[in-house]
């Protein structure tokens, strides 16, 4: 399967996931309200900490083993006992804390904690032993089975009256389905290892954890900290404003997803100028959705947040500034994956040592100093310096050119794009009809892709060639 073709079904399987968890957030704001929806996030950042203390990084390195094609199934076998002894060691870990922990959230959640936890461990293993057998978009749309789940169980749930709780056993089940399904795919029996294959993991993963810690730092650090200098209905503002932004960056995760297991595989017959060759095709259109939607963030944010409700719409500043933070940070997410891909993760980790520092102190500080937009702003900062770091590393080991035509080109079209929309939205604001704001976004919204992709189409080529490449018919 082309990469092209891979990547897109990667991308439309987890568009259409985080399109139904969008609508699922939606009604859980509209009914629960900021507070609950700030707890709810509250949690998630809790599980997300506590699975990556799970996984140590083997996520990662289990994708590595597996992409190498060697020793398969002694391979999952090893991830598998590893995954596991580790998530018993966060299980106790947890109900040592379980009393922080409810007074931390607000409210009991210890027990559905470790349950979403384990599950999440479990779902986090099968999908790393999937895209290590290169079958990255069958991940994918398990990945889009379980937001399917879990949305409409909670929207269920939701409806007919239950809370918070509800929405946290929602979580954990839409993680434990696909990931009992999930070996189904992975294509062989598990093997008992031998110490040799805990140690070949290990040793990759002792320096990608941090990249898993990175991650969870960049996504989920600020909304833990607002937690200790802000009330729960400005976190979940502020979580509403990130799930906005994650949406957009879901193209980069699919490339950065799809190239991973290419780049390593011909990594390891040592041919760097393919590995070049593919960096440069990820930073190419890593970038695709998060430029436009950057500059459209600036015009309809505070539209696209009322959606959530009138409470929402105080975050529109935030917003803004989160969406720039998220269009940098996605571009050093592909420079680490060179880095992972040949076999070089002592430099990734110490390009993520320097980001996650730098990210906790300009939190604190920030944080402490201006509340939310401190945190907003801290988040792009250190995305700032992730960039500069990553590249400087990829930079030393193989020759990359950076595509500034194509990425130019991008911006042209997404600043055109907005002039349009700024112009329509100016002429058509204040008609009874925009009263209809959910209407009214998805009108500029559409009317702002299909501009962009129009005049992207007209002045790249090199876009029109890779639209025609992995068409799935001949043109």
């Amino acid at each position: 399967m082309r990469l092209g073709q891979t990547s897109a079904i990667f991308f439309i399987s987890k568009f259409l996931g985080s399109i139904i968890g969008f609508a699922a957030s939606v009604v859980l704001a509209r009914i629960l309200g900021e507070a609950v929806l700030g707890q709810y996030a509250t949690v998630l950042a809790l599980v997300a900490w506590l699975t990556i203390a799970g996984k140590v990084g083997l996520s990662e390195s289990i994708t590595k083993r597996l992409s190498e094609g060697e020793e398969v199934a002694e391979y999952v076998g090893a991830g598998l006992l590893a995954t596991s002894g580790i998530g018993i060691l966060v299980l106790g870990v947890t109900v040592f804390l379980r009393d922080w922990v409810n007074a931390y959230v607000g409210t009991p959640v210890t027990f559905l904690l470790i349950i979403m936890v384990l599950t999440s461990l479990l779902n986090s293993f099968g999908s790393a032993a999937i895209q290590g057998r290169h079958l990255v978009h069958i991940s994918s749309i398990l990945s889009t089975l379980a937001q399917l789940i879990r949305s409409s169980v909670q929207i269920t749930l939701l409806f007919a009256g239950a809370g918070l709780q509800a929405m946290l056993a929602a979580y954990a089940l839409s993680r434990a389905i696909p990931g009992f399904i999930s070996f189904k795919y992975i294509g062989v029996r598990p093997a008992f290892p031998s110490r040799r294959h805990f140690t070949s993991l290990f040793d990759f993963a002792k320096f990608s954890w941090l990249g898993n810690v990175q991650s969870r730092v960049f996504n989920t650090l600020d909304i833990l900290l607002l937690k200790l200098f802000v009330a729960s209905g400005f976190v979940g503002i502020y979580s509403a404003a990130w799930s906005i932004g994650m949406v957009l960056d879901l193209f980069g995760d699919a490339i950065r997803a799809a190239m991973f297991p290419e780049m390593s595989k011909v990594s390891s017959s040592h041919d760097d100028s393919s590995v070049a060759t593919l960096t440069e095709n990820a930073l190419t259109y890593t970038g695709l959705l998060l430029i436009p939607g950057f500059v459209g963030g600036l015009i309809v944010g505070d539209r696209l947040l009322r959606i959530y409700g009138e409470g929402f719409v105080i975050g529109t500043e935030v917003l803004a500034i989160l969406l720039f933070a998220l269009l940098i940070y996605t571009y050093t997410k592909q420079l680490l994956n060179t880095l992972n891909a040949v076999n070089r993760p002592d430099l990734a980790f110490r390009t993520n040592a320097v980001f996650i520092g730098s990210n906790i102190v300009l939190n604190l500080v920030l944080i402490y100093l201006y509340e939310w937009v401190g945190a907003a702003v801290a988040t792009l900062l250190s995305g700032i310096v992730g960039i500069v770091v990553s590249a400087r590393y990829v930079n030393q080991l193989i020759d990359v050119q950076t595509p500034v035509g194509e990425i130019g080109r991008q911006w042209v079209a997404a600043i055109a794009m907005g002039s349009i929309v700024y112009a329509v939205r100016a002429f058509t604001e204040g008609h009874p009809l925009t009263s209809f704001n959910a209407a009214y976004v998805t009108c500029l919204v559409s009317l702002g892709a299909a501009v962009y992709f129009g005049l992207l189409l007209a002045i790249s080529s090199q876009f029109r060639m890779t639209i025609v490449d992995n068409l799935p018919v001949e043109i």
